[in-house]
């Protein structure tokens, strides 16, 4: 493909893509399946790449992420961002009411919103292009987070339409989604670490990462609800957010024009019982006068705005009595404590369960069995218990005691530092460790390994037909066809998958044995980076912690596995069985244009994120290097690059590369 067209095919591709961002994300409807989408997204990236002198900051491809942001420039709002007067009665709303009355009159209407329990943010759009994405901060000034909002696929990065200012701000509300909020937790539970609290604190959290890639990877989403602008085209503001639904912002369709209080109280009355359905949290209602003439004439406060209030909803909260706490135990040891409760109706569903999260929480609620405790649903989705009715305590009442070994093992308990949870360290005697590990091993990101689930793990395990992973492998027809509820086509099914399951490759191989912290991610960049199992087992940690995504904490827990002689034995036996444990070498190398070369990097970069520039290097050849030294073959200072480093290259001579040489280089 020459350059002419490869141009016409990234801006076909470019155009496609953002109309299939819109159609999925804006206006919940699919034209083609996500293996389509990844195809024409995988496919815009690679000819970027080949040709980047195409690059566009408002290309679908920036939507993945990678920019390193290591601090925050502060910004000034052009428009401060104030603050709603808050009220949680009818008798408040009726007097802010009268108080519009008197100073504008009867003539005018209200609009209602949802008010979305997320983080604030100010989106400048210049010629119909994102241009700057700032946080509330203290409402006079915020932090540039452009490089984490354009992540957002619901947000465009180029409108949509005609008619829109040369220059603008919109603002709106970043949220995560309850479905986005229960996958991460479920990710994080398979990696040993705690649970997220809630859905707001996680997407205020994830705003904020310097890594624009793992913020991709939360797959936040932004409801719009405000415009500001000199000489805006729009009267009023219900007219304003309805324009700007046709330059491709996501608004709420739950906005609604209101005549009198009434109404406004029948819609607060009506989300109030639809809150718990909506995917998402919200924390009450906005009422804005709709006139901007009106809201001229009304002004301001120090504080607020005289022509809108929140109205928040209290938090629903029932009491019920606490009959006990078990402790689980997850696939990675994690005890988890779960207060049983005596059914309770909360936000319209039955509560019988409540997390408790870890041993101090427990203590700081002082829990006694038979308590009669405070129950919500935190972020209105994982119900927990906010306080205990001291009043109704018995005198003899047993104080919750957090268990000295494993509840189901009896193995030692042990708290990690900088860690909340405490982990049963007898990994590889603990049924539902070893069950849990044999349910990761065999499931769809790793192994895959078709009719292996749960409850086919139970029976096996039960049946003492296996023990761990490697089990699986020595596993007959004859071993398991006698088994109840196996019959004759599930065991030859199951046999199958298994012996299929030894072509699947080196990646997902070592994401499959579990090992505490290392996702399917970290697991494909561990896999390029090392290229075998053999140079995995023998790195140290220094070595471990030089690989793409791998910080202190997983360097460390990668290391102790492979120090545990068990760990070794079944990764030899699975050796002998035929899985791979090599990168497949058309897999592991694009190219040997840097073959025999020590590299190392500086600095950020325009094009690629840090770790996407080292993977880079070891698919053209390359090595990376953690220190400039004499062996250095040369020095790639991007942007802020190091200055000991600099001035190390020059001293010893080493070539210090620009971004755009390096380019060229591997072109």
């Amino acid at each position: 493909m020459n350059e002419t067209q490869a141009k016409s095919r990234i801006q076909t591709l470019r155009s496609a893509i953002e109309e299939h961002n819109y159609n999925y994300y804006t206006l919940s409807k699919s034209e083609i399946s996500d293996y389509e989408f990844d195809l024409l997204l995988n496919e815009l990236i690679e000819l970027e790449n080949k040709f980047p002198q195409y690059y566009s900051e408002t290309s679908p491809s920036q939507r993945v992420g990678g920019q390193v942001t290591k601090e925050f420039k502060q910004v000034k709002h052009v428009y401060p961002m104030l603050s709603l007067g808050n009220t949680y009665s009818k008798e408040e709303l009726q007097e802010f009411n009268d108080r519009i009355v008197k100073l504008i009159g009867h003539d005018f209407e209200y609009v209602c919103e949802l008010k979305f329990d997320g983080v604030a943010i100010g989106i400048t759009y210049v010629n119909g292009v994102f241009e700057r994405a700032v946080t509330r901060g203290d409402g006079l000034q915020g932090d540039d987070v452009s490089a984490n909002v354009k992540t957002i696929r619901s947000l465009p990065l180029s409108l949509k339409g005609v008619g829109y200012p040369d220059k603008f701000e919109i603002r709106g509300e970043i949220i995560l989604t309850h479905k986005e909020f229960d996958r991460i937790n479920k990710e994080r539970e398979e990696l040993g670490e705690a649970p997220l609290a809630n859905p707001r604190n996680t997407a205020s959290g994830t705003i904020k990462q310097q890594d624009s890639a793992e913020v991709a990877a939360r797959k936040l989403d932004c409801f719009l609800y405000a415009v500001y602008g000199n000489q805006l085209p729009f009267e009023d503001h219900f007219q304003a957010m309805t324009r700007t639904r046709d330059w491709g912002f996501k608004v709420s369709d739950a906005m609604r024009v209101c005549k009198t209080l009434d109404e406004v109280i029948d819609y607060i009355n009506q989300y109030e019982k639809l809150r718990s359905t909506l995917g998402f949290d919200i924390d009450g209602v906005v009422i804005k006068v709709n006139s901007f003439r009106n809201q001229e004439e009304l002004g301001y406060t120090a504080k607020s705005p005289r022509w809108a209030i929140s109205y928040k909803y209290k938090a629903e909260s029932e009491l019920t009595i606490l009959n006990n706490v078990s402790f689980q135990v997850g696939r990675t040891g994690a005890i988890t404590p779960v207060a049983n409760l005596e059914p309770v109706n909360l936000a319209g569903t039955v509560v019988k369960r409540a997390s408790l999260y870890n041993e101090a929480q427990i203590e700081k609620l002082d829990l006694h069995l038979g308590d009669t405790v405070f129950v919500e649903k935190g972020g209105e989705i994982i119900p927990k218990i906010t306080g205990v009715d001291l009043s109704k305590r018995k005198k003899d009442a047993v104080k919750v005691s957090y268990p000295e070994s494993c509840p189901e093992c009896g193995g030692e308990l042990r708290k990690l530092e900088g860690e909340a949870l405490h982990y049963c360290i007898n990994q590889l005697n603990c049924p539902p460790q070893i069950k849990g590990s044999i349910e990761h091993f065999a499931s769809r990101k790793a192994m895959n390994i078709d009719g292996l689930g749960a409850e086919t793990i139970e029976l096996l395990y039960a049946n003492q037909r296996i023990q761990n992973i490697a089990d699986l492998y020595e596993l007959t027809f004859d071993s398991i066809s006698s088994l109840e509820r196996m019959g004759e086509k599930s065991s030859e099914n199951l046999i199958k998958a298994i012996e299929d399951s030894k072509q699947v490759p080196f990646e997902k191989v070592l994401y499959a044995l579990g090992i505490r912290y290392v996702g399917d991610t970290v697991a494909k960049k561990l896999a390029r980076y090392f290229k075998n199992i053999y140079t995995i087992q023998t790195a140290n940690i220094d070595d471990l912690k030089n690989a793409p995504e791998v910080g202190e904490k997983i360097a460390l827990s990668i290391y102790n596995h492979f120090q545990n002689e068990l760990n070794t034995e079944i990764i030899q036996r699975l050796q002998k069985y035929g899985l791979q444990f090599e990168l497949n070498v058309e897999e592991g190398k694009s190219s040997d244009k840097l073959k025999g070369k020590s590299i190392v990097v500086s600095g950020t970069f325009s094009n690629f994120d840090r770790n996407q520039i080292k993977d880079v290097i070891e698919m053209n050849g390359g090595k990376n290097s953690s220190a400039v030294s004499s062996k250095t073959s040369f020095l790639l200072a991007g942007d802020e690059a190091g200055s000991s480093k600099l001035e190390k290259a020059q001293a010893l001579g080493v070539s210090i590369i620009s971004e755009e040489d390096f380019i060229k280089m591997i072109r």
